[in-house]
């Protein structure tokens, strides 16, 4: 009878320490593959799942926007599209209004943004950008009845429509005007046709894009600025080797002519000059 029992015993701390031997070696294998994870810089690990997420607006013509059809499309889909391409990669697009497109890619719901996004001394010293695509002048825009805003430094005391997180804004603001918080680009031109501002600061080829799809619409340009905002795909910091591969991608496309096409496809001149 004790022989017994003590077998049973035996038997039981044999099954006990196998056990924990089993849980140790699956930790270990678990927290080698996450440190293998780890290790991998963002380019990498965008390889290796074959996708690139991108943040992008959806609301803003004519560079990332939903056509009649209610396809996402726009010249900033285009490059984005090309560059994920040429990554060997599948582009993954999150649409994110603006005022919270930042805080998307900070919390890594995506890998890059690609939307007009103006590259700046305060924004690099967060994120790393592309080598410019895009280059346009910020203009003035007002209703069409309205005369008595003809210059930037008109705007003193005037309510302008602006996101609140772009640099725009920031123009605007700098001129003295009072800001009108808005999510995009066509909210700011339907509270200026409206009446409800006196104007809003943006992007002179966005604009030009706007009169072209509706001609009538009573709205005008009282100013241009001289010197262009250049915009980039934005990243965030750390991430060198994907960076590089995204500028080479660039490069690429204009020196083949892939840039060119689709730049004159949606604006019928060469945007990055």
């Amino acid at each position: 009878m004790k022989k017994s029992l003590a077998l049973i015993v035996f038997a039981l701390f044999a099954s006990l320490v196998l056990a924990a031997c089993g849980k140790t070696q699956n930790q270990d294998s678990g927290q080698t593959g996450n440190k293998a994870e780890e290790t991998k810089n963002l380019l990498e690990q965008v390889k290796a799942d074959g996708v690139i997420k991108i943040g992008t607006e959806g609301t803003y013509a004519p560079f990332s926007y939903h056509d009649a059809s209610g396809k996402l499309t726009g010249f900033d889909i285009e490059i984005a599209e090309e560059v994920a391409k040429r990554l060997g990669v599948k582009p993954e697009f999150i649409e994110t209004p603006w005022d919270g497109i930042f805080a998307g890619l900070d919390s890594k719901r995506f890998d890059i943004i690609a939307n007009q996004v103006g590259i700046r001394p305060d924004r690099q010293e967060k994120y790393d950008f592309s080598e410019p695509y895009t280059v346009s002048k910020p203009y003035l825009i007002v209703h069409a009845d309205n005369d008595t805003i003809k210059a930037f430094e008109d705007l003193k005391g005037k309510k302008s429509a602006q996101s609140l997180t772009s640099n725009y804004k920031d123009i605007a603001e700098s001129h003295g005007a009072k800001i009108e918080g808005v999510e995009g680009f066509n909210q700011a031109i339907d509270l200026l046709v409206s009446k409800r501002v006196d104007a809003l600061v943006n992007d002179g080829l966005s604009f030009l894009d706007f009169k072209k799809q509706k001609p009538d619409a009573p709205v005008k340009v009282a100013a241009e600025l001289d010197e262009p905002a250049v915009m980039g795909i934005m990243f965030r910091k750390g991430n060198e080797e994907l960076v590089e591969a995204v500028n080479k991608a660039l490069a690429d496309m204009k020196d083949d002519g892939t840039y060119l096409k689709i730049s004159q496809k949606y604006f019928e001149k060469d945007v990055s000059k």
